[in-house]
């Protein structure tokens, strides 16, 4: 399985040529409040001096979203919590990537309809490639949705060994099975060791911070500890995680990455990601200050 960000390129579909008309995009998901893609998105389109909007919608129907994207003519949506599965009844076609993951993050225009990718992958590994290396490096995945689906696909296709951990142990046995990789119930976490501890789950997110996907004991048996979660900042996981001696990563590096490829897809053009990078964490830094 080759599954480098390096290699990763559109569908295979140009984008059309003018962009004369405003560029609509959108994220499906409930809830998407917290969320920061309208404000990096935005910023990216009047960076790069392109008129057009990027919407969050709280979606109850999903198949009555769909309708609406068509219908007011959106040129691309990401899809997040709960319906990265779900949306992949309501599509044209799915690529070869979001396909072997079993989800769908990104929704681009082909026609009347959509097709769906997934950069989540992507952004996870560029994510962990800049704090660790990734082959021969033995990593426990906290959860079993849709962002789960897609660690496993990047950290497999990148030659590292993969355990899942899930509350339910149903579900993470059948998304082990699905990937040929061990599995666990979370009530083992205690028995289990390795290189990177990686939280899939949305447990620590605003509002209810104070809660962790894990007991603080287990920590210390990771080196590093990343939690794609990046509102907060710095979720209670991370900061047990740094007391007991881990080096952490934030989900603000995968967040980011995966939309400046969702950008891409969406325009074929270059994103300011070092800017995007830079507004998402001004605004998770000015939150915690509020808060404190």
């Amino acid at each position: 399985m080759n599954n480098s960000p390096d290699d990763f390129s559109p569908l295979g579909t140009t984008l059309p040529d003018s962009f004369r008309t405003p560029i609509l995009l959108a994220l499906l998901g409930h809830p998407v409040g917290h969320s920061l893609s309208p404000l990096m998105h935005s910023t990216a389109l009047k960076h790069l001096h392109l008129e057009g909007r990027y919407e969050a919608w709280d979606v109850s129907d999903l198949s009555q979203a769909m309708v609406d994207l068509k219908r007011k003519g959106f040129r691309g949506a990401s899809v997040t919590i709960p319906y990265k599965r779900d949306i992949m009844s309501f599509l044209d076609d799915i690529d070869e990537q979001a396909r072997s993951i079993g989800a769908v993050n990104t929704l681009i225009r082909r026609g009347d309809g959509f097709v769906g990718a997934n950069t989540d992958w992507e952004g996870l590994i560029r994510a962990l490639r800049s704090v660790t290396s990734i082959r021969g490096r033995r990593f426990v995945v906290l959860g079993a949705g849709g962002t789960a689906r897609a660690a496993l696909y990047g950290i497999l296709g990148e030659g590292g060994g993969a355990v899942v951990v899930n509350r339910t142990e149903k579900r993470g046995r059948e998304l082990a099975d699905d990937f040929g990789c061990p599995s666990y119930p979370l009530t083992e976490i205690d028995t289990l060791q390795g290189d990177v501890l990686i939280n899939t789950t949305p447990v620590g997110m605003t509002p209810n911070t104070e809660v962790s996907p894990v007991p603080s004991a287990v920590l210390s048996r990771f080196s590093l500890v990343a939690d794609v979660i990046y509102t907060p900042l710095r979720t209670r996981l991370l900061r047990e995680a740094e007391r007991a001696g881990c080096t952490v990563l934030s989900g603000v590096e995968m967040f980011v990455e995966q939309g400046a490829a969702q950008f891409r897809l969406w325009t074929g053009l270059e994103p300011p990601v070092d800017l995007m990078r830079q507004v998402v964490r001004n605004q998770l830094e000015k939150a915690e200050k509020e808060q404190r």
